[in-house]
Parts: C-alpha cells; structure tokens; sequence
C-alpha cells in the first residue's frame, strides 16, 4: 500500500462557493484521485480554509502558517510515498504576501520541509508534486474581492514560478488551471464539477509518480 498526502487549504477539502460549506466526499478532488488510482494507494487529504506557504495570518481563529504545522502533517501520517502540496491562492491577500514571487518562496520552504523531516533511515523522503491553484478570477461577493484585491494578475503567474521551482529541486508539477477554473461567485473556490477535474486531471501524474 502507497500513501500519498494531499495538503492544501479549502480547495483541497472542498469548499463551495455557492453554499459555503463543504463538498460531499465525492466531489473533492482528493476522493476522486483516490478512486482513480485504486486500491493499492491510500490518499489523505488535508486541508485547511485560509492556509497560507509559509505566511502567518493574524486574523485566522487557528494557525494556518502551512510551513509551521506541515512538519507534524507529515509526522502524522507517515510512512509517506508522495506529498502534493496545493497552496498559494490566499497568499495572495494583499495583508499576507500578495505575489506570485513570495508564494513561490513559501513553496520552495514547503519542499525543504518535506525534504529535511526527520524520516527514519529506512526511508527514503517522498517525492512531491508542486500543484499550481488555479488563477483567481473577478468575484461577484464584494467580501471576496476585497479580500483578495490585486491578486488575479498575482495569481495567474503562479503556475510559471511553481513550474520553474519544481524543475529546479527535481519535484513533480501540475498546473490545476489547465483542467479547472475558479468560481466567479467569489473568485477562489472550485464548485463540485472543477473541484472532480482537478482529481481526474492529477491521476494520471500521480499515477506516473508512483510508478503504476
């Protein structure tokens, strides 16, 4: 059995737009990239509304500083085969780091993380697959577009910094705005139809990944 852990923010546990709560199971984009690999994978999900690469947000009721708390994702649910990391739309938050470039920067710490965690010396680190968001888009909730004011530009160059990163330290890379696109309700989310493109979209990488 593989392991492969999906860390990420509210995209990655599946947020709605429409309703704001959260997907059924089978909508996230996690489950369906677990149903398409099959059995021999076991596939986490875990996801955290507002987490930030590597960027303390004071106004959030818990710490979602993705840098801080990834080391005991990963000492939770070791031993791990493969890490895709999905993070970066809410450092666009013109409050957190608000550009593509310091995204980036909080990504490439995420991979030194992974990296460098205490694995045990019967364990080889796994490999990592860097995922851009897809790029934010103009939002109908005035809430939303103040929230992430200035960030669509930001936003749409993530997956070049991302692809340049990944090829730099040898990790995997996926673009999610190649299969999806962002919610014009507000702007950030994936409604249940781009949320399952993501997972159908990733498996075939993953798959390759993992050697299947």
């Amino acid at each position: 059995m593989k392991t492969v852990l999906c860390y990420g923010d509210s995209l990655t546990w599946g947020y709605d737009p429409a309703t704001r709560t959260r997907h059924p199971l089978e909508d996230r984009w996690p489950t369906v990239l677990a149903n398409a690999l099959g059995e021999g994978v076991h596939v986490v999900a875990d996801g955290l509304n507002g987490r930030t690469t590597a960027f303390d947000d004071y106004t959030g009721d818990c710490d979602r500083n993705g840098a801080r708390t990834l080391p005991t994702a990963l000492h939770a649910h070791a031993p791990l085969d493969l890490v895709i990391i999905m993070l970066g739309a809410n450092d666009m938050k013109p409050h957190l780091a608000a550009t593509a470039h310091a995204a980036s920067k909080g990504v490439r710490r995420l991979l030194e993380i992974v990296r460098l965690h205490g694995w045990p010396v019967e364990q080889e680190p796994p490999q990592i697959l860097v995922v851009s968001p897809p790029a934010l888009v103009e939002a109908a909730d005035p809430d939303f577009a103040a929230m992430f004011e200035g960030g669509i530009t930001q936003s749409a160059m993530l997956a070049s910094f991302y692809a340049d990163l990944a090829d730099d330290a040898g990790a995997g890379f996926f673009d999610a705005g190649s299969v999806a696109e962002c919610s014009t309700i507000d702007g950030v989310h994936l409604d249940a139809a781009n949320s399952r493109a993501v997972g159908r979209g990733l498996a075939p990488v993953v798959r390759l990944l993992l050697g299947q």
